[in-house]
């Protein structure tokens, strides 16, 4: 995401240089975690260079257990070294503890939004008038109110039918009915959902995301 003071991103999802490249995004100066699973976090080590660049280590914002997961995965990261290394050897990063209240960030408010996904409690996040909301079985209700009043929904939407730990079409379709977005995009969608066939009977302002996608973010 682009912010007033540089860009961050949310998770760090395999073969992030790729992505990155992809959209001509040359520096990377945060990180807001939904969660710990791999398919959000290993890409992390692509991050390498850019704390060398910044001349500053990029700060990774979690909660608790990711935190641990992080550490626990790249913990050549964070571990002192034992010998001279070259420069950019190891990744330049700091891990700031992250909860469900708002927090600033390059100039831009973030509402951590919690979301369950299967058993495991997540974070989903809005941005003034835009909520991100991948890998999520269950929304908490005291998440409800800070659904209200968006211009853009993102939605996790894994397939026609549920999942143990992701809203299958039907359940994604009655968030959007509750909280009414201007437009909502669906995503974390699997090959069970082919994209024309699908956009062909949704709803009208309601789409599958796709890769370059890009929303403005107001307020």
């Amino acid at each position: 995401m682009h912010a007033p003071g540089g860009t961050f991103l949310i998770d760090t999802a395999p073969e992030l240089r790729l992505q990155l490249l992809r959209e001509k995004i040359p520096l990377v100066h945060a990180v807001i975690y939904t969660h710990a699973h791999a398919d959000h976090l290993f890409g992390l080590d692509d991050l390498r260079l850019f704390g060398h660049v910044l001349g500053k280590p990029v700060p990774l914002y979690c909660e608790e257990n990711v935190e641990a997961q992080i550490l626990a995965s790249y913990a050549y990261a964070f571990a002192p070294p034992g010998e001279p290394l070259h420069p950019g050897a190891l990744p330049l990063l700091t891990l700031e503890r992250i909860g469900t209240e708002p927090f600033e960030l390059l100039g831009q408010t973030v509402q951590p939004i919690r979301l369950i996904h299967g058993r495991l409690p997540v974070l989903g996040f809005r941005f003034g008038n835009v909520a991100f909301c991948t890998d999520v079985s269950l929304i908490p209700d005291e998440s409800w109110p800070l659904l209200e009043g968006l211009d853009v929904l993102v939605l996790d939407c894994l397939r026609e039918y549920p999942h143990a730990t992701h809203f299958g079409l039907p359940q994604s379709l009655a968030v959007v009915e509750r909280v009414r977005p201007k437009q909502t995009y669906f995503t974390h969608v699997s090959h069970h959902l082919d994209y024309d066939a699908t956009n062909a009977k949704l709803p009208p302002g309601v789409a599958l995301a796709y890769d370059g996608l890009r929303i403005e973010v107001a307020g």
